[in-house]
């Protein structure tokens, strides 16, 4: 099984070729090769598939807007709608591959079609699409509670703001959360301002535990920040989002939200065959 690994401000993933849909990728898979100690390590997997062999209704019913599906996995083998940072990296590794050209092209992912741009090399840049604002939420991490701004990006996102350093938190284990607010986890992104339009941020993901960096996550605190800052009719700009991992930059343009920042391939391979049994 051949491999790439990439990552975007140092959230990283272990990118599977496959155009035609034959990989039987099991959780179980995904979670040995996602293994730090044990396997290749990353955030996630993307796998690489066309999206009229992905096997997916919802690549199936986008195949005909977009060639390639991305198929992503978090780090524990589940399935996950779409990851911001992710896609930029899937785009990258498809310039790079030859599979398709520079410029702008659709990626097909279960939160919905993306477009991207992208030159040969340096930053992607990714329509995200329309943040959907959901109300306050709440969770507890480390015994503290947080209060915060509930956003779909195609993901559950909660992003809260914090009046610390986010380096001070403890991001050890997992949010507790009311299930019947997120019935299928949430993202929990906590941030504090720094400058004008400049945020910093950490992030717990369900299903990886804290990352380097999220891209949805980043979007979904460009909005909290802007909710906060300026009222739920907070006008359109764009925001730094500093991250352990580095900084991306959001816009949000009061109709859609794009995300741009790094994409790097470093390393390829070969996963051993019977490493794999």
């Amino acid at each position: 099984m051949r491999f790439v690994k990439g990552h975007g401000t140092e959230n990283d993933f272990v990118i599977l070729p496959d155009p035609e849909g034959s990989l039987d990728l099991t959780p179980a898979v995904v979670a040995a090769l996602c293994d730090r100690r044990a396997g290749i390590g990353a955030d996630g997997v993307l796998r690489v598939v066309r999206a009229k062999a992905a096997h997916d209704p919802t690549a199936e019913a986008l195949s005909g807007e977009a060639e390639w599906f991305m198929d992503y996995r978090n780090a524990d083998g589940g399935v996950a709608e779409m990851c911001g940072n992710g896609v930029r990296v899937f785009a990258r590794y498809l310039v790079d591959a030859g599979l398709a050209a520079p410029g702008e092209f659709a990626v097909a992912t279960r939160g919905g079609l993306k477009r991207v741009t992208l030159g040969p090399s340096g930053d992607v840049s990714v329509d995200m699409g329309p943040p959907v604002v959901q109300g306050e939420g709440r969770a507890t991490l480390a015994g503290e509670e947080h209060t915060g701004l509930r956003v779909s990006m195609g993901n559950p996102h909660l992003a809260c703001p914090v009046d610390r350093p986010v380096r001070e938190l403890d991001l050890s284990r997992g949010p507790d959360f009311d299930t019947a607010v997120f019935p299928e986890g949430v993202n929990l992104e906590l941030f504090r301002p720094v400058g004008d339009h400049h945020v910093e941020m950490r992030v717990f993901e369900r299903g990886s535990g804290e990352t380097r960096s999220c891209g949805t996550g980043a979007v979904a605190t460009a909005v909290a920040a802007a909710v906060a800052a300026a009222g739920p009719s907070a006008p359109p700009g764009e925001w730094l989002v500093d991250v352990p991992g580095g900084r991306v930059t959001v816009v949000l343009d009061g109709r859609t939200s794009h995300l741009r920042g790094p994409a790097v391939l470093v390393a390829d391979g070969e996963i051993r065959a019977s490493w794999l049994r």
